[in-house]
């Protein structure tokens, strides 16, 4: 059985092997495909993975012998699901993978922007300590997490995980969520009282219709202008020019952002050099460990489709 992986250069960079995926099957990796070589690289192919290569209706018709498609991914809008599903094709994806990873990495934005360890560091390096007159300094009010709100949207596993490592902290925990499936802990709210009263608000929630732009001007005018917002989970969530304008005017104390509305963003990014507001380029997920869990789960994805049983399939294909 032929196996043709797209783009897995992000997933495995060289420091994961392929092996469990070799034992199924004939391998080709490719660490990157444009569109254009896509339908030459997965001819004859049974089984094709795919990362962030969009997979189109077009693409898929021009590839009869796919009987298969597996994301290397939680969200898998990069395919045309309804064109694999007309044509009974089972698409699977990975969904829990990175629950502890993403979590860690708010809370580490969350830190980032009370502590200020990334400024006070870069002033250590250039010297300002060493020159101080007194033995200990700082440029920014350093924020006791200790007492504090930290708004949640989004209860799916990642926002429980932040919110547990939250409490960890001493936070108190309020929550939106579409499902209120009672958690100890965490108070539900409607969503404009989140905004009003959490001192940091972190986005956990999936990209919807209804949730494109869920932190828009008129929600960012609602925070305290000491609060901090924190997304790691999918960047249209943010209105990005409604952020910079509410950072620029202090109307918010800060962001941390580990995902952007286009990835990667262009080089002149409005938000970048913007005032306290920090970006990372959305490795939230892309922990050692999270990727060797990832990879795993799309072997047992692949092997389990092999054995006529397929797991984690996204589509109705029954």
């Amino acid at each position: 059985m032929k196996i043709v992986i797209l783009d897995g250069y992000t997933l495995n960079p060289g420091d994961l092997s392929w092996d469990g995926l070799s034992e199924l099957g004939e391998l080709k990796v490719h660490e990157h495909s444009t569109a254009d070589q896509i339908v030459d690289r997965a001819r004859d192919a049974e089984i094709v993975l795919t990362n962030k290569t969009p997979f189109t209706g077009d693409t898929l018709g021009q590839l009869p012998d796919v009987r298969y498609i597996g994301v290397l991914a939680t969200g898998y809008n990069i395919v045309d699901v309804d064109a694999a599903t007309t044509r009974s094709i089972p698409v699977t994806n990975v969904p829990t993978y990175g629950t502890a990873s993403v979590a860690q990495a708010a809370i580490a934005h969350v830190l980032n922007l009370t502590q200020r360890i990334a400024d006070h560091a870069r002033a250590v390096n250039e010297d300002r300590w060493a020159t101080c007159r007194d033995f200990s300094f700082w440029d920014y009010p350093l924020v006791e997490l200790e007492g504090l709100a930290i708004g949640i949207i989004g209860l799916g596993r990642i926002g429980r995980r932040t919110a547990e490592m939250a409490r960890a902290f001493g936070m108190k925990t309020i929550a939106y969520s579409r499902t209120r499936t009672p958690v100890d802990g965490i108070e539900f709210v409607d969503l404009n009282e989140l905004f009003r009263r959490s001192d940091v608000v972190s986005l956990h929630c999936p990209l919807t219709p209804e949730t494109e732009r869920i932190v828009n001007g008129e929600r960012l005018a609602m925070m305290k202008p000491s609060a901090f917002l924190i997304n790691t989970s999918r960047g249209p969530l943010v209105d990005e020019e409604a952020l910079r304008e509410a950072l620029e005017a202090e109307r918010i104390a800060g962001a941390g952002l580990d995902v952007m509305t286009v990835e990667p963003p262009a080089a002149q990014h409005p938000l970048y050099g913007v005032k306290n507001c920090y970006i990372t380029p959305h490795n939230a997920w892309a922990t050692h460990a999270a990727r060797h869990r990832l990879l795993n789960t799309v072997v047992d994805n692949v092997r389990a489709f092999i054995a006529g049983s397929p797991q984690n399939v996204v589509n109705d294909v029954t």
